[in-house]
């Protein structure tokens, strides 16, 4: 199973300005979570950030930041806890016509609405709001895809425990490069070129 580009969306959680001093290999991970946020935008997967408690943790990084279509301040671990689950559910189409103006029968059945199940997930601290962000996902029935080496905790031990308990729940574990190259699918690809650059 690959990643589809049209059924991803992908979720940055918590870069936190305040936070990532304190957060193990924090450069790196930053830096793959704007390549994440780069490779969604060059290929139109929409992209949802969070911050846990930003009054006192700040905002996220201003790269990261720049790159969210929205951005939910949350007080919960979860995201999901907060509404995010919501953002990341395209809505039910609104109904078209007059409902009594035929027979139930012959009425055309509504159209589904663009639904984009697989969500990419990435943040910090990999064992509390990533992880239980994530978990709530599956819970809710969403495909749930975690970047690794765009993840990370105040330790190696507490990261490292966040994803065999993802992989036991049934999340797949995948790299910033696995996701970017699945996304575009063939060098034949108009953005390939683009691609290239950023992961030069």
């Amino acid at each position: 199973m690959l990643l589809d580009a049209s059924q991803s969306q992908l979720v940055l959680v918590d870069y936190q300005a305040r936070l990532m001093p304190a957060i193990f290999e924090s450069e790196a991970v930053a830096a793959n979570a704007v390549r994440l946020g780069q490779f969604a935008k060059l290929l139109a997967v929409p992209v949802f950030g969070t911050e846990q408690n930003p009054s006192k943790l700040g905002e996220n990084l201003p790269a990261i930041r720049a790159l969210c279509d929205r951005t939910l301040a949350k007080m919960h671990f979860s995201g999901a806890e907060e509404g995010l689950c919501e953002w990341l559910r395209a809505p039910a189409p609104a109904p078209k016509g007059n409902a009594r103006s035929l027979p139930k029968h012959l009425q055309k059945p509504a159209a589904q609405a663009d639904e984009r199940n697989t969500i990419v997930i990435a943040g910090c601290e990999a064992h509390v709001c990533l992880l239980q962000t994530a978990l709530d996902l599956l819970e809710d029935e969403f495909e749930v895809w975690v970047v690794v080496d765009a993840c990370s905790s105040r330790t190696e031990r507490n990261r490292d425990a966040a994803f065999d308990r993802l992989a036991g729940a049934g999340a797949e574990l995948v790299t910033t490069e696995m996701v970017g190259f699945e996304w575009l699918a063939t060098a034949e690809h108009p953005k390939f070129k683009e691609f290239q650059a950023l992961i030069r």
